[in-house]
């Protein structure tokens, strides 16, 4: 029997948003490439809500794209429309969020795809791993094909041993009625990986030609697009926007939901894993947060080519027609059709403290890890892991130092940091709370903190790197000017503070104290500053967030050299935490099973108390671990 053989470099395992930047990552570095995937409609496909970024997560895609992946510029191709949240805050929870084009937004991605020197795309079934001596040699198909390697990324998504449900409804398929991948999981096992159990849900699509518009609040777009992507021409985005719509559920949507709520798979038992605490199904909601009266639901457009809208906010796994019921008590909703069920899904996914910080397995040499396999959730999460897993995976072929990003890197070494050190009970969603110096992890400035990153590891170009070289030095060079340009209190000067809210100035002010002033701005000043350069809104935003938050920043700056100090504290690979005198039972089994590489990792274990540190601390200085390895060599 003829049975195919092929080598590549790397094989990446999956097409959805993590394997996507693994897999370009890879081929840009590189290397011979090869993308498998259950089917071609699944490259870069939104099974769940049709935006890209929002809270924290519009932070990891400007991160994506400082470091060279492809997200941020796919987005800024095929929105619909975009909106900065949060700016009645400060600029370190600012973030953009853009509803998307779903379909356009996977063609496009997969023309980048299939247009990349070096990588090559394959629609099959991912049946093994093929792994000697804890070391991966390539994988098998379902065929029985066989593809060699030095490295592979799996990105599996939520397609391993997938079922979906509603009711009494179990389909044994991926999201969306796409094809599950239901061999993998054994040979995952079979070699020593823990796997868990997860769930996620989504919401029915509704027939937008019988939804009754009037009856919700209209939601725009801003009236100026900022890209995603800090290569995209900002002229390029200024265009018309679709609209999304607000509506609420009640209390006759709630008790229908009650009368039925022993039907639902979610407290019927029938589904067997954990759903994701900060994106729970509407039935969560209602009986969660039974005091509320109503929950708000937006009414988001799929695409141009469709007339599908998705109901964010009241995913469910209700029966058909309980869910039939629910939906038309909604304002607007009344009449709707629905063309998609809601449904809950489970899958197979990993412990991911299995995994290093660059996010390779501890115990197989050469295997990679990337998205929600790793047990998160959402695209934005699952895009920055395939990326980092992508360029680890080409490093490693490559015979190079990983990259590995920490907590004061980015909120991409924050997510990572939480998967590989924490204990995971649930699908784990990015937040801003999460970020210990968000303050410095802006998503305004991710270019500035990430682009050296991805100039050393070869996916950014020398004249990108040059733009973004140039853009530092303008702005340091203009907060120098600023702080020593003064303007008297003279009535030109009255005035315009005054037109501000601002209160006047007597003797006179520099423009460093004014900006700082909350009600005022560098731009707002300007008519103050007769000299001052024409300058880009990129490096004029940038100057004023200094200056206005100067004082926060340096001390936040104090606070990371201090981690960074306790980050650079290396712990052996080869240390024997039986021998630490002192210990304490869970913290010795802890860092046992987690290894952390340093002391900054050792301290996030949950079970590792300050106590334990210190012991530990003292034990590495004293030395006692080297003459355990001398007594062992000898």
């Amino acid at each position: 029997m003829s049975v195919l053989e092929e080598t590549y470099q790397v094989i990446v395992v999956g097409a959805g948003h993590a394997g996507c930047e693994a897999a370009l990552a890879s081929a840009r570095m590189g290397l011979k490439t090869i993308m498998f995937t259950v089917s071609m409609d699944s490259v870069a496909f939104m099974p769940c809500n049709p935006h890209i970024g929002g809270s924290s997560k519009g932070h990891l895609v400007r991160e994506i794209d400082a470091l060279g992946g492809e997200m941020g510029k796919n987005i800024d191709k095929t929105f619909l429309q975009s909106k900065m949240l949060n700016v009645s805050k400060g600029p370190a929870v600012h973030s953009l969020r853009c509803q998307a084009d779903k379909l356009q937004y996977s063609l496009e991605m997969r023309k980048v795809l299939q247009n990349t020197d070096g990588l090559t795309l394959r629609q099959s079934e991912v049946a093994e791993l093929l792994i000697e001596d804890h070391k991966i040699k390539g994988i098998r198909t379902v065929s029985g094909a066989t593809y060699y390697a030095d490295a592979v990324v799996l990105c599996t998504g939520t397609y391993l041993k997938a079922r979906c449900l509603y009711g009494d409804v179990i389909e044994y398929n991926g999201p969306n009625g796409l094809k599950a991948a239901n061999l993998l999981s054994q040979s995952l096992l079979d070699n020593g990986v823990e796997l868990l159990r997860f769930k996620t849900g989504t919401p029915a699509r509704i027939d937008g030609s019988t939804i009754d518009y009037s009856k919700m609040v209209e939601q725009y777009g801003d009236d100026t697009v900022v890209p995603f992507s800090f290569t995209t021409d900002p002229k390029s985005v200024q265009k018309p926007q679709v609209s999304c719509y607000l509506t609420y559920t009640n209390e006759k949507t709630h008790q229908i939901i009650m009368d039925h709520l022993d039907e639902s798979p979610i407290y019927a038992g029938v589904i067997e894993g954990t759903g994701p605490r900060y994106c729970p199904s509407l039935e969560d909601k209602v009986v969660k947060f039974s005091d509320k009266k109503r929950h708000q639901l937006f009414v988001e457009p799929e695409g141009l080519s469709t007339n599908e809208m998705y109901i964010s906010g009241a995913s469910s796994s209700m029966p058909e027609a309980v869910q039939h019921a629910f939906y038309h008590t909604i304002p607007g909703l009344e009449h709707a059709e629905i063309v998609r069920n809601a449904y809950a899904i489970e899958y197979d996914c990993i412990n991911s403290k299995q995994l290093t910080h660059a996010l390779g397995f501890k115990e197989i040499e050469g295997l990679y890890s990337g998205g929600q396999f790793n047990g998160s959730s959402g695209y934005e999460e699952a895009a920055c892991q395939g990326l980092i897993a992508g360029i680890n995976a080409a490093l490693y072929v490559k015979g190079e130092e990983p990259l590995v990003l920490n907590r004061a890197d980015g909120y991409i070494g924050v997510l990572i940091d939480d998967l590989v050190t924490k204990d995971l009970t649930e699908p784990y969603r990015m937040m801003t709370s999460r970020s210990e110096y968000r303050l410095l992890l802006r998503q305004d400035n991710a270019d500035l903190r990430l682009t050296p990153y991805g100039y050393r590891i070869g996916l950014i170009d020398e004249a990108r790197y040059s733009v973004v070289e140039q853009k530092q030095q303008q702005i340091e060079k203009e907060i120098a000017r600023v702080k020593k340009v003064f303007v008297s209190g003279n009535d030109h000067t009255q005035n315009l503070l005054h037109a501000f809210d601002s209160i006047g100035v007597n003797s006179g002010a520099s423009l460093e104290e004014l900006i700082r002033r909350p009600e005022l701005s560098y731009d707002k000043l300007a008519p103050l500053d007769p000299n001052r350069p024409n300058l880009d809104a990129g490096i004029r935003e940038q100057v004023d967030i200094q200056i206005k938050y100067e004082g926060y920043i340096s001390r936040q700056k104090k606070q990371v050299e201090h981690f960074r100090k306790i980050e650079n504290k290396k712990i052996p690979d080869s240390i024997d935490y039986d021998q630490v005198p002192s210990l304490r039972i869970e913290a010795r089994q802890k860092l046992k099973k987690i290894r952390p590489e340093n002391m900054g990792q050792a301290s996030r274990i949950l079970g590792v108390s300050p106590a334990d540190l210190s012991v530990l601390l003292v034990y590495l200085d004293s030395g006692k671990y080297l003459q355990k390895e001398d007594n062992r060599e000898s």
